[in-house]
């Protein structure tokens, strides 16, 4: 998602207008050409999760974006790309934890003044913001998308493998699907929530994986991916992530 914020690092965020792009399919192949050949069906989940690299970095309770407690028992997994070509995972993490991603706080809008998700991904790690059963500001306001689902963003910057942080969200959102017994079909870009009040009604996010800023067969293949992992898991439980 775009961040209209300066962060207090060397993290430059700026309003960029992506081209809307058509299913690519030498794309999703110079992606998939990325992708280390993995064993099927032979994991435990904690040891999926364990192939996902996820460091803890959670924003202080009671301060900035969890100044309120605010409880969640997620339904949704809502994918985004943050669009912003200078900040990487570690960067988003201070600014989160320093409040610097704030947004106006507005009846219909944004409920506590500070952007907040989950997880931010790249090609290397994914760090964890907020505990699973806490809502964030990523989605759409005080609707669904806010309410009941775990938001992850995937980082753009300069030097990230935008192939290989896919296939680690992918990864993640398998993960998280069988932790919090969450079907495939509520995994969702961000552009499935609607932002009332807000003009166009549904964001082409995350962009990459989107045709002409609708889901299409780039989104279905990021699915696939994501059924894939899942499938690579033995039968039994998930530890929760918060």
């Amino acid at each position: 998602m775009r961040r209209y914020v300066a962060l207090l690092l060397p993290l430059a965020l700026a309003c960029i207008v992506v081209a809307c792009a058509t299913y690519d399919g030498s794309r999703v192949a110079r992606w998939e050409s990325r992708f280390a050949p993995v064993p099927h069906g032979v994991l435990t989940p904690d040891q999926l999760l364990a192939e996902t690299h996820v460091k803890l970095d959670i924003i202080p309770a009671g301060t900035v974006g969890r100044r309120y407690y605010r409880p969640m028992k997620p339904r949704y997994i809502t994918i985004h790309s943050t669009q912003n070509y200078t900040g990487n995972a570690y960067q988003h993490a201070l600014a989160l934890k320093r409040g610097a991603l704030r947004a106006p706080k507005r009846k219909g809008g944004n409920r506590i003044g500070f952007l907040t998700w989950h997880f931010t991904v790249q090609d290397d790690v994914a760090i964890q913001h907020l505990p699973c059963r806490e809502q964030g500001e990523h989605a759409d306001f005080d609707g669904v998308g806010n309410n009941y689902s775990i938001g992850i963003e995937m980082c753009e910057h300069n030097g990230n493998d935008i192939a290989l942080t896919i296939d680690r969200t992918a990864r993640l959102a398998a993960y998280l699907m069988r932790a919090y017994d969450i079907p495939l079909s509520n995994v969702v870009p961000h552009y499935h929530w609607p932002r009332y009040g807000v003009s166009p009604l549904h964001k082409d996010c995350p962009h990459f994986l989107l045709e002409r800023g609708r889901p299409g067969q780039t989104w279905r293949w990021f699915q696939g991916r994501v059924q894939f992992h899942y499938n690579r898991m033995l039968a039994g439980p998930a530890t929760p992530l918060g």
